[in-house]
């Protein structure tokens, strides 16, 4: 569902939940699905809806550090959206460390959550800090253990180039631009998070 389906189902998971107490996951859970919902909406309502959601799954469902990490993640989202990207970037590397100290620095979900974290660079005009985080950091990891033709490698390239073609100090005698010759072709595409 979408648009106003999903947004009416949203709010009326949280309705049904409503009464239980806040360690209850189904509480827990509708009120993710409808920060969600509120956050595709475009309504700035969103905000503290997630930051409520994280709060309740910090506090009482700890134990599930899925839902710890999509609480985050989703208030993350929402930060970049409102253009608090110096927040969500905080946001963003507490996930991505744990992911490292759960799953080791090539799993896919470290991997998208470094992409996460590059592109807030980006969007903070930290290009030098993200380029170094794609390319010395990311890349190398996602080759070895995904492989040069994983979408996820190829979704680091594309950050890349963007990247390399936002930082406004670049020249086309920079060393990393001529390795990235895509780099070149990458016009009015962005960066993209998942």
């Amino acid at each position: 569902f979408h648009g106003v389906v999903e947004l009416a189902l949203g709010w009326a998971a949280w309705k049904t939940y409503l009464g239980r107490p806040p360690t209850d996951q189904l509480l827990r859970l509708s009120l993710g699905i409808l920060g969600d919902s509120l956050f595709k909406a475009g309504r700035e309502e969103a905000l503290p809806v997630l930051e409520a959601n994280l709060a309740l799954n910090r506090r009482y469902g700890s134990h599930d550090r899925n839902a710890v990490f999509t609480a985050q993640s989703n208030l993350a989202g929402c930060l970049d959206e409102l253009g608090r990207h110096d927040e969500a970037l905080v946001l963003k590397r507490e996930v991505h460390n744990e992911f490292v100290a759960l799953f080791g620095d090539s799993h896919e979900n470290t991997i998208v959550s470094g992409i996460n974290i590059a592109v807030s660079l980006l969007n903070l005009g930290l290009c030098d800090e993200s380029k170094f985080l794609l390319r010395d950091k990311l890349l190398p990891v996602a080759r070895r253990s995904l492989g040069a033709d994983h979408a996820l490698t190829l979704k680091l390239n594309t950050n890349l180039a963007y990247g390399l073609q936002k930082d406004p100090e670049r020249t086309r005698d920079d060393p990393c631009f001529n390795q990235h010759p895509s780099a070149r072709r990458v016009d009015n595409t962005q960066a993209t998070t998942f």
